[in-house]
């Protein structure tokens, strides 16, 4: 199917109507009411939120209730304005929430990282002896089984991953596991 003059013209005309995209697809055949949900977002027709009911309820009104005089609206009154908040002490200030984190669009640099001396020389020996050895696998390449540490700039094609063989239940192999996991005490440690 595909959308032709004479079918767009006429979801225009049953849309403007006030007709659900369920009927227009029905109307149109061979077409779904998403795939006219879609047109219609395509096209840039409005999106009927006014509250308006369809021309259809309208036509069906009943002529009693037209003749009908509306009683008149009464005026509301205005709403009464409420006191200022009193002022609270600093110890009862509510904390500032958090930063919410940046993201970053792709092919963008990344953020500075944790410095290397936030990480023990042992692990970090170990680290760069294992990325020499390193299978540098590419993301399709990865399994279950390889070592998923990232290393290099993604946006390069300088980027591959470890791919050693895992720790049982760990993501990464034996040198990166120690890099990503450490103990409590020794992240305590580093903040002192």
């Amino acid at each position: 199917m595909s959308w032709t003059d004479e079918r767009v013209e006429l979801l225009k005309k049953m849309w403007g109507e006030g007709q659900s995209a369920s009927q227009i697809a029905k109307e149109l055949g061979g077409v779904t009411r998403n795939a006219v949900i879609g047109k219609v977002h395509r096209l840039g027709l409005s999106n009927r939120s006014t509250g308006a009911a369809p021309a259809k309820a309208e036509a069906k009104a009943k002529p009693v209730e037209a003749a009908r005089p509306q009683p008149a609206a009464k005026p509301k009154p205005e709403p009464k304005p409420e006191p200022a908040p009193e002022a609270k002490p600093a110890a009862e200030a509510r904390p500032s929430l958090p930063a919410r984190k940046q993201i970053i669009p792709a092919g963008q640099p990344l953020p500075p990282q944790p410095s290397a001396n936030e990480i023990s020389p042992e692990a970090l020996a170990k680290v760069s002896e294992i990325e020499k050895k390193a299978k540098k696998l590419t993301l399709m390449e990865l399994t279950e089984r390889t070592c998923k540490w990232p290393v290099g700039d993604p946006a390069t094609e300088d980027f591959w991953f470890c791919g050693l063989p895992v720790q049982p239940g760990k993501p990464y192999c034996e040198a990166h596991v120690g890099v990503a996991f450490q103990p409590m005490s020794a992240r305590r440690d580093r903040r002192r």
